[in-house]
């Protein structure tokens, strides 16, 4: 009790130093850094956190090769470690992809439905409930392997920050969500934003998420189409007008989802609709739902009919003016500061434009700033920067046997992945993550994974832990290269520590980690 009382109390001081520097002097940034230190901040910001296996590789390729590499990643993606892949290939989601997950599940719910004893109906109904819950939270546990291990880092950021700015939750979406990250986020989260628009506003999910599919000519529903033009493309101050929202939401009438069987027949239209009814798994375009009347959309006629009038559609939206400030903006914000420097959202727009929306064309302007170089070390890191690079720096490659308790701790701090309540996703300034309350669940995080790390390494809940208990930071390579930047508050507190979990705790808890 005498040893948990003192690491409070030097946690606490710690935890005050991070208010105190964040309040006081918003953005500090570490001490001048050598060459080595440099790499480890630009690691730092472009991937989940600093581990030592991801230092090794920088060493070995070197930084500039390193960043074309993360820039550019292979379409089919470097593999991770066999470990953790078998874990993501043993999940149900990896066993039917696609739309294969929820159209069997719905099959699941319909048969449930249909058992005459009430007794039956129940308990199937609950396995049917427990099988959704199972895909949703294996989603997540994906999501946090493929972060945690992935050598494309940078892809996994991007996907992250992609799937929080198009952003679905994971209770409304369970049998969709996993197919939403692997087709419509995850390949395009580098490439172009058209690309990337049309495979998010047209998946399953999305349409799900926001309701599109009560959305017919006669019966329109706006969500899609607010949310689209307002969080998606153009931004709250993009130059839109509710006009332009009820337009946007008649194009996207008839569009939805279809969980019938793949071989079941199409609906009964007339001759001149049959040829415009389009299936591609659960997603359907249905002509006769569809508003067909001539619409405007920003101040410009749409010309095409059909599925080809939402194209039409999205390819406004993707190339207006607006369009490119929005996302130049989010992504600076993301990326370097709270409150971007506008010049450098106007080199970023302007590298948008010119490129058609080529996202690592805009990131490599980004990077090449001196704002950017600049802002290393002054970002706040949000709960999930925190809580995974907190486990990379700790166990850097070695695979956790059990996501659990970093689920938990995610969970804890408030940033569990889809699990926001709003569509405008999670917040990203430090503003919104820099209060007392998470500075304490913080601590409480750092003393868990500093003391007793090795709960993310039993084969079950209640198995034996592994002795020692807790990882040996101060042996790890990614942590002896960060001590060199370490302010004098740390290091006393760590010279100060009476037990390596002591150490672990105070390093993980610093002001340091709070930044990246």
């Amino acid at each position: 009790m005498q040893r948990f009382s003192r690491l409070r109390a030097c946690g606490a001081a710690l935890c005050a130093a991070v208010l105190l520097w964040g309040c006081a002097s918003p953005g500090r940034s570490l001490p001048v850094p050598s060459a080595p230190v440099a790499q480890l901040a630009w690691i730092d910001r472009l991937s989940w956190g600093v581990s030592s296996d991801t230092v090794a590789r920088v060493d070995r390729l070197g930084l500039a090769r390193w960043i074309d590499d993360q820039l550019r990643p292979d379409v089919a993606g470097a593999p991770l470690p066999p470990a953790a892949q078998q874990k993501i290939d043993a999940m149900s989601i990896s066993a039917e992809p696609g739309g294969a997950l929820a159209l069997r599940l719905d099959a699941q719910r319909r048969a449930a439905d249909a058992l005459p004893e009430e007794g039956e109906r129940l308990a199937a109904r609950q396995a049917w409930q427990q099988a959704l819950g199972q895909a949703g939270r294996e989603t997540q546990q994906r999501f946090l392997l493929r972060a945690l291990y992935s050598p494309d880092q940078l892809r996994e950021v991007m996907s992250w920050f992609w799937a929080n700015h198009f952003y679905v939750s994971v209770q409304k979406t369970r049998a969709l969500l996993a197919d939403y990250e692997d087709s419509a986020i995850r390949p395009h989260a580098l490439g172009r934003f058209r690309d990337l628009l049309g495979a998010v506003e047209l998946h399953p999910a999305m349409l799900v998420y926001l309701d599109n599919p009560q959305n017919a000519a006669g019966r329109i529903n706006e969500n899609l189409a607010r949310e689209m033009m307002e969080l998606h493309t153009l931004g709250v101050d993009g130059g839109y007008t509710q006009g332009d929202v009820q337009e946007m939401a008649r194009v996207l009438t008839g569009l939805g989802t279809n969980l019938q069987p793949l071989d079941a027949p199409p609906p009964r239209l007339p001759p001149a609709l049959a040829g415009q009814w389009v299936r591609r798994g659960v997603f359907e375009f249905n002509p006769a739902r569809h508003d067909r009347n001539p619409k405007t959309l920003l101040g410009a006629p749409l010309h095409a009919s059909g599925l080809a009038e939402v194209d039409e559609a999205l390819d406004r939206l993707a190339r207006a003016p607006a369009t490119a400030r929005h996302i130049s903006r989010k992504l600076a914000t993301y990326f370097v500061a709270d409150d971007p420097p506008p010049a450098l959202v106007e080199r970023m727009t302007r590298t948008f434009e010119r490129t058609d929306g080529d996202i690592a064309a805009v990131m490599r302007t980004m990077l090449g700033s001196p704002e950017f170089t600049a802002s290393l070390g002054r970002k706040f890191r949000d709960p999930l920067q925190y809580a995974i690079g907190s486990v990379r720096l700790a166990y850097g490659d070695r695979v956790a046997s059990d996501i659990g308790p970093l689920m938990g701790w995610v969970n804890r701090l408030g940033e569990a992945p889809h699990a926001h309540d709003t569509p405008d996703g999670y917040p990203l300034r430090q503003q919104d993550w820099a209060s007392a309350g998470q500075m304490n669940a913080r601590f409480d995080v750092a003393r868990s994974l500093g003391s007793n790390g090795a709960v993310l390494f039993r084969a079950e809940p209640r198995a034996p832990l592994e002795k020692p208990p807790y990882p040996a930071m101060a042996q790890a390579e990614a942590v002896r290269r960060i001590e060199p930047t370490l302010g004098a508050t740390t290091r006393q507190a760590l010279a100060k520590a009476a037990s390596a979990q002591d150490w672990n705790t105070y390093l993980l808890a610093s002001p340091e980690r709070m930044y990246r």
